[in-house]
């Protein structure tokens, strides 16, 4: 290393005759030597630099206008879905007051069906009881009428004696022949 060093230390303590050196110790440098060396930056670093410039900005617009597309489509994205939530929101509570109308309209009807099954089951109850009525009155006129029958028979047994009894069959073979007579 101290080998590539030596000419730039050499070349500084060659007193230069007359022609164009360059000083490399910052301490004896002058004005001239720094506004050549500044020049010279500024002509050829010019360039570049407005070309690093120009392309810092032009990505840093680039980026800002990806960020306002972006923004634009994210506010635009925000008002679809608030649009999106409003119809929904209507719809849930269309959807809530349908829900509770159908609610009182089924439990209505839930309720009179109820209330016809209810009279169905009546209608045929009565029945049965109407009909048990008339069959146990029926039964006990039966009984009655044969009781009364017995007793009757009972009486006229033991109060009829033959000659009354003679009587009477022939007087009811008289009502017979006036009946038979009468339908010829």
């Amino acid at each position: 290393m101290k080998n590539v060093i030596d000419p730039f230390i050499s070349l500084s303590y060659w007193p230069s005759a007359g022609g164009f050196g360059l000083n490399t110790n910052i301490l004896e440098t002058n004005i001239i030597n720094l506004s050549v060396v500044l020049s010279v930056l500024i002509y050829f670093g010019k360039g570049v630099l407005s070309n690093l410039l120009d392309n810092r900005k032009q990505k840093i617009l680039n980026t800002i206008q990806n960020s306002e597309e972006l923004c634009k489509g994210a506010i635009d994205q925000l008002e679809k879905a608030r649009a999106r939530l409003r119809e929904v929101e209507m719809i849930a509570d269309e959807i809530r007051v349908n829900g509770d109308s159908q609610i009182e309209r089924e439990k209505e009807d839930l309720i009179n069906a109820a209330s016809e099954n209810l009279e169905q089951l009546e209608d045929p109850k009565n029945e049965t009881v109407y009909s048990e009525q008339q069959r146990v009155i029926d039964q006990i006129r039966q009984q009655v009428s044969r009781q009364a029958l017995r007793r009757a028979i009972g009486t006229l047994n033991s109060r009829l004696n033959t000659e009354l009894h003679f009587r009477t069959i022939d007087h009811n073979i008289g009502l017979l022949r006036a009946m038979m007579n009468t339908n010829d």
